[in-house]
């Protein structure tokens, strides 16, 4: 089991040195279940990457990280979640392992040790999937797409000096 090496320092002086990871749950049509599995990395708040589906399992968890590395080719970030069943499976150490990316987690009931991954999904949620019902998991995943879009090139953060995460990280005008 990986110690807390991230140990709540949510302040990173260059992108792809930490990121955070977790999976939330969104219910969709008649109290159906899908997942969202996200990377966000701690320099610009952005989402490195992400994968919804309708299983919260290993191939979810496998998917997006290798997203994040074909997006990120070469990082080799800390990389913080919870003690989910995912990250302490040892196929996904051995993933780690492979790619040199050294493995942090949160204290076990310490939900405050990933934050800024916890907030935002609450924020995500607040602004985009509360306001509405939706009757497909197609029609969620287009609001998932669009949010994620949304919050990366356009949401300001007071955080990021009241820019947007791809605006920190100086990949719009």
């Amino acid at each position: 089991m990986a110690e807390n090496i991230l140990n709540r320092d949510f302040k990173a002086q260059s992108p792809n040195q930490k990121w955070l990871t977790d999976v939330t749950e969104f219910r969709y049509a008649n109290n159906q279940k899908a997942y969202l599995r996200a990377i966000l990395d701690l320099y610009d708040r952005s989402i490195v990457a992400y994968v919804f589906g309708h299983s919260n399992n290993n191939q979810l968890v496998f998917k997006t990280l290798d997203k994040a590395l074909t997006f990120s080719p070469g990082a080799k970030p800390l990389f913080h979640s919870d003690r989910g069943f995912q990250y302490t499976s040892k196929q996904f150490k051995k993933k780690l392992d492979v790619a040199k990316i050294t493995q942090s987690m949160s204290r076990v009931g310490k939900c405050i040790d990933n934050g800024p991954m916890e907030g935002f999904f609450g924020i995500k949620k607040c602004e985009k999937y509360y306001l509405k019902s939706y009757t497909t998991f197609e029609e969620l995943n287009d609001a998932i797409n669009e949010y994620i879009y949304f919050y990366k090139y356009e949401r300001l953060q007071e955080k990021l000096n009241d820019q947007s995460p791809m605006e920190y990280w100086g990949l719009v005008a």
